[in-house]
């Protein structure tokens, strides 16, 4: 479970067994968990929320989306490293 950055109390990370899905973040409260919130990127640089099971309140989740946009390229390319691929696969 490689941790990405943390943005105030939340974490931005990947699981480490969802390689075969298309590009895509999880966002938790100061550990993650099984249903922590999903984003997938897009390849246009934006960001679809999958679900928001960690409830996180809609005034954190825009800026956490912010910056998740803000950091596409390390993202993208952290993807990349940690699941040893040159190519990515986005949700739309």
């Amino acid at each position: 479970m490689p941790k990405l950055f943390s943005v105030g109390r939340y974490i931005v990370f990947f699981w480490s067994n969802e390689n075969n899905e298309p590009i895509h973040v999880h966002i938790a409260v100061t550990s993650p968990v099984q249903n922590a919130t999903k984003v997938w990127l897009t390849k246009s640089g934006g960001c679809i929320v999958a679900h928001n099971r960690s409830r996180i309140p809609q005034t954190d989740l825009s800026e956490l989306l912010e910056t998740l946009r803000d950091n596409y390229s390390y993202i993208c390319n952290e993807w990349k490293r940690h699941f040893s691929v040159d190519t990515i696969h986005f949700y739309c």
